[in-house]
């Protein structure tokens, strides 16, 4: 029997996977998806979800409603992606990690169907993370949209409820390079009859969100509209706020799994206690602080750079890689003046520090490049003083490598 790290390892290369090596490995055959779970004894169907997409937030969102949905009882199923330290984060109940045996064994048991229908590693991921919440016995699953939402794998299940936070401008190679297109592929889970909310009003693509809805006679409201109070949330960062109010109105709008005020309340106090939830403005150490965040494009950089600003340092230590897919210069002309240390994360998709450091130049962002995260990060705590500020951030996996070296 294979060991759990050949097992990743086999998921990890043997097969061709976007997030690590970009457009030239996108799969977008939703019939592949749909044969898998055949094979598997169709566990979509046997299970009731909150099915969660969006450009920015969605990933919060989703760990805030499967906090509250354990603080009502239920046993909750949670499936994110991607991670930041092991594959396990990926795939949870009640915020306990899937076992390695389990992963293991299932592999193993359907690696001959996984090579026949020359599945990708997102799809395969799906059909792990369903089966394993069927013999779990869920009582619910939070499903997070891995990219886009027509196409994606997840897009094979009937859910309670819908959520799209917002859209942005993210993975244009495959989703769209305008805010319409992407929302049109946004709106592909909206599912006949099932109520649709939507986190963040943006005029300019309403239209298409209602036509979708209106076609399929799903109820659709707006968290911005409709959610007038505020809610406290343990998750830092002053754009939580559209997420809590998305995800509050979610659980409203759906009755299979009740929850009271009581229990959102304390649900959205304890997400990263209940869930496990890393890398959302998350404070690693004081004085010098160190925090680092996964937002990583146009919107979702904009959000931590205003943060920032509400922040108190002296000097501001900035750590930044990106990936090679992203609108670099307008991304780069976002942030604020800054001691910059330019670095790549250790994935094929990274974008090269050298790179980096000219598009960065030549908007007047100087600062010394270094070929891993930690040596970035190593350098700017050293260089830091007692109040000052180190962040790190411009990729989930710059962030994914500076907690994988910090925990270890």
């Amino acid at each position: 029997m294979p060991t759990y790290q050949q097992t990743l390892d086999w998921l990890f290369s043997q097969l061709p996977m976007y997030q690590r090596t970009g457009g030239a490995n996108y799969k977008i055959d939703l019939q592949k998806t749909l044969d898998m779970m055949a094979a598997l004894g169709h566990p979509e169907k046997k299970l009731k979800y909150f099915h969660v997409a969006g450009t920015n937030g969605k990933g919060s969102t989703s760990h805030m409603l499967a906090s509250v949905l354990q603080e009502a009882g239920y046993k909750t199923g949670l499936y994110t992606s991607p991670h930041l330290i092991d594959f396990r984060e990926r795939i949870k109940v009640n915020g306990v990690e899937i076992s390695e045996a389990f992963i293991v064994d299932f592999v193993q048991q359907n690696k001959v169907m996984f090579q026949d229908l020359e599945l990708s590693f997102f799809e395969m991921t799906v059909g792990l993370a369903l089966c394993y919440f069927v013999s779990e016995k869920a009582d619910v699953v939070v499903l997070e949209v891995g990219m886009g939402g027509r196409l994606d794998s997840t897009n094979v299940v009937v859910p309670e409820v819908s959520v799209i936070t917002n859209i942005g401008l993210d993975h244009q190679k495959f989703l769209g390079s305008t805010l319409s297109e992407i929302a049109i592929e946004k709106a592909g889970i909206i599912k006949s009859n099932v109520p649709v909310v939507i986190g963040e009003t943006q005029e300019e693509i309403r239209n298409i969100f209602l036509a979708k809805a209106k076609e399929l006679n799903s109820e659709i409201s707006y968290a911005e509209q409709e959610i007038q109070e505020s809610f406290e949330t343990d998750l830092k960062g002053s754009y939580q706020k559209k997420n809590t109010k998305a995800a509050v109105l979610a659980l409203r709008k759906q009755s299979t799994f009740p929850v009271s005020e009581e229990q959102i309340k304390h649900g959205l106090l304890n997400v990263v206690k209940n869930t496990g939830l890393l890398g959302r403005w998350q404070i690693l150490q004081g004085l010098p602080t160190l925090i680092c965040d996964t937002g990583h494009n146009l919107e979702g950089v904009s959000e931590v750079v205003s943060q920032l600003r509400q922040t108190e340092f002296e000097r501001l230590h900035l750590v930044w890689g990106m990936v090679d897919d992203k609108n670099v210069a307008d991304v780069l002309g976002l942030l604020p003046k800054a001691t910059y240390y330019f670095t790549q994360a250790s994935i094929p998709r990274a974008l090269n520090v050298d790179e980096l450091q000219a598009e960065a130049a030549n908007l007047g962002l100087n600062g010394e490049g270094f070929p891993k995260v930690h040596l970035a990060v190593k350098a700017a705590l050293a260089n830091a003083d007692k109040y000052d500020l180190v962040f790190v951030g411009g990729s989930t996996f710059v962030v994914a490598d500076l907690l994988e070296y910090w925990y270890r």
